[in-house]
């Protein structure tokens, strides 16, 4: 096993991570709106907010370049496309090594 293999392994993990994390915040996000689970649940809004702390430095950007679309936000769904164009581009290159 190559080191660029490796590398490629751990950076595929960082991205099935965050795609998860995009969804549980997604999952815990509607959950709240549509009032399945009160908002002043305070395991589940630490759990929001711990997510949304660690999210939002990688969505702001996408928001920024975004056009606004109301009440939906297209970020998380833009990340999860960019996540997995970046995982076939580097499992490319490995295969192409």
């Amino acid at each position: 096993m190559s080191a660029l293999s490796v590398l490629v392994d751990i950076l595929l993990m960082i991205t099935n991570v965050l795609v998860m994390l995009i969804i549980v915040q997604f999952i815990i996000g509607l959950l709240f709106a549509f009032n399945v689970v009160s908002p002043s649940n305070e395991f589940l809004r630490q759990v929001y907010d711990s997510i949304n702390r660690l999210l939002e430095p990688v969505l702001r950007p996408i928001r920024n370049i975004m056009p606004n679309t109301g009440a939906i936000d297209f970020s998380p769904l833009v990340l999860i496309l960019g996540l997995q164009i970046l995982t076939r581009v580097m499992i490319g290159l490995v295969e192409a090594y």
